[in-house]
């Protein structure tokens, strides 16, 4: 007995120890360090479970399913360091015309089974989605392992910033869209807003899922020449309620068409794919909107 409680005491001792290092180096990081703790502490306790925006989380609701059946296939959208970049296509099966495409970014664990489920689902509103992978074929089934492909993605902001320039190629010249939007949760929301400035005349319209790196400088914002949709919660603290106005007020101010949502009563990653933060009436409104927001700017 005294054996098994020393064993246990160890084990929570170095689970402790390797925390507090991890966090440590978390917040020493020359890559935008605040970002990465904020989101760190955001998840600290989630798991990457399927959330009801994907799949049936009990026997009493049913499946969310595309409205138009999809194909789907893995596709190289791109190469970088003479490696492909390896994405997930998903499109409308019964239709051969050039649609309105979308690059979808995953959340912080990466390019996983929930998101390409979510790829299929955007896919079935009429549109060709790619989901993108910014982790090089990784995916994290823990908040630690997470957070340490987050701030490894984060120290090369470049590789991330081509990667997404060889998505909206591939979808523009290779699956000739119509028109080419960006959406992402967390931190794909963050770069979904980063794709908006990568492309800020060429892109059709972008999505925001609470992304925690927006910027409220005018400076950076000026530029943007398209219509940006920013969902996000009022418990959330990445990004906190005050920078969310103030970055909704600069856009205003520069004259841009902007649409922000706060769900009082939801906190971060409330309608992500993956995560045990799931917001059931707020995630349905804030579906229905990006709805809305993506047949209005990108089909009509």
């Amino acid at each position: 007995m005294r054996k098994f409680f020393l064993l246990v005491v160890l084990s929570l001792l170095g689970v402790i120890l390797y925390t507090g290092s991890f966090s440590s180096t978390m917040a020493l990081s020359p890559q935008n360090p605040d970002y990465a703790q904020k989101i760190w502490q955001s998840h600290a306790n989630d798991s990457p479970i399927a959330t009801p925006m994907v799949t049936q989380q009990s026997g009493t609701r049913s499946v969310p399913q595309p409205t138009v059946p999809v194909q789907v296939e893995s596709v190289t959208y791109g190469t970088m360091n003479k490696k492909p970049l390896k994405g997930y296509l998903a499109r409308p099966s019964q239709t051969n015309k050039d649609l309105p495409a979308l690059i979808v970014i995953h959340e912080w664990w990466g390019l996983n089974d929930n998101i390409k489920m979510m790829t299929q689902r955007l896919a079935g509103e009429g549109y060709t989605a790619l989901a993108v992978d910014l982790y090089g074929g990784q995916v994290a089934d823990n908040p630690a392992t997470a957070a340490q492909l987050v701030t490894e993605a984060q120290k090369n902001p470049k590789l991330l910033k081509d990667n997404l320039r060889s998505a909206y190629q591939y979808l523009e010249q290779n699956q000739k869209a119509s028109k080419i939007a960006s959406i992402g949760w967390c931190f794909g929301g963050t770069w979904s807003f980063n794709t908006a400035l990568l492309f800020p005349t060429e892109l059709d319209a972008a999505v925001i899922y609470y992304g925690g790196g927006i910027e409220t400088n005018p400076n950076v914002l000026k530029p943007l020449q398209i219509p940006i949709l920013g969902i996000f919660g009022g418990l959330d603290q990445n990004p906190p309620v005050t920078k969310v106005r103030e970055f909704e007020k600069t856009l205003q101010s520069l004259g841009k068409p902007v649409e922000i949502y706060v769900y009082e009563d939801a906190d971060h990653a409330f309608a992500n794919p993956s995560g045990t933060r799931y917001n059931e009436a707020a995630a349905r409104d804030a579906w229905q909107k990006t709805r809305a927001f993506l047949q209005k700017y990108l089909q009509n």
